[in-house]
């Protein structure tokens, strides 16, 4: 008598709907990096500070939940290792060190493992939940950026705020808000073909 391997581990993050292959990791890693350097060349500069208003979070919070804590460390961190090396995805087709917007990229590999590791717990499933999970990583993210952004200006950590978090408040609640629609949304999606 033969027997089948099934396999019955729960697909807690969305990438774990795609076969387990490392092939399919390193794109998912290598998509979710660019991902967020495209979004990144949605930018507008501010006259008052040195950090823009650019896409890159809402990429940040999409990848982060999508594939799990690891997955998301490492295109994070790929995105921010290869703009270092000189790949221009940086805001503004930038590369190399960005200074005082540093800690922001510090940040996006933190808020993109904490968002992972909240959906492999089933955040990503209902929009509220999904909603506060992207303003928890958002919160991190900032909690990192801001100090870095104030040692790096040789300014306040108030100083700090005014320039490198409340004018992006608005944006960054309407990120968190449409990525913790698209999120249950593409459950929901999975749920309906899977069942069909």
């Amino acid at each position: 008598m033969s027997t089948v391997a099934v396999n019955t581990e729960p697909r807690r993050v969305l990438a774990d709907l795609l076969p387990r292959t490392l092939v399919a990791n390193i794109l998912l890693v290598v998509g979710a990096a660019g991902l967020v350097g495209l979004l990144a060349q949605i930018s507008i500069p501010l006259s008052f500070t040195p950090v823009p208003i650019t896409g890159q979070t809402l990429g940040v919070l999409l990848a982060g939940s999508a594939l799990g804590w690891r997955r998301a460390g490492l295109s994070m961190s790929l995105y921010l290792v290869a703009g270092l090396a000189g790949v221009p995805w940086f805001a503004g087709h930038a590369s190399g060190y960005a200074g005082a917007t540093f800690g922001y990229l510090l940040g996006f590999i933190a808020a993109g493992m904490l968002l992972g590791w909240l959906a492999a717990r089933g955040s990503d499933r209902k929009i509220l939940r999904a909603a506060f999970s992207m303003v928890l990583a958002e919160v991190l993210l900032y909690a990192i950026a801001l100090p870095w952004l104030a040692v790096d200006l040789h300014v306040s950590l108030a100083k700090a705020f005014s320039l490198g978090m409340w004018p992006f408040v608005a944006g960054d609640v309407i990120k968190a808000a449409l990525a913790g629609v698209a999120l249950p949304s593409a459950w929901r999606l999975v749920s309906r073909t899977t069942h069909d």
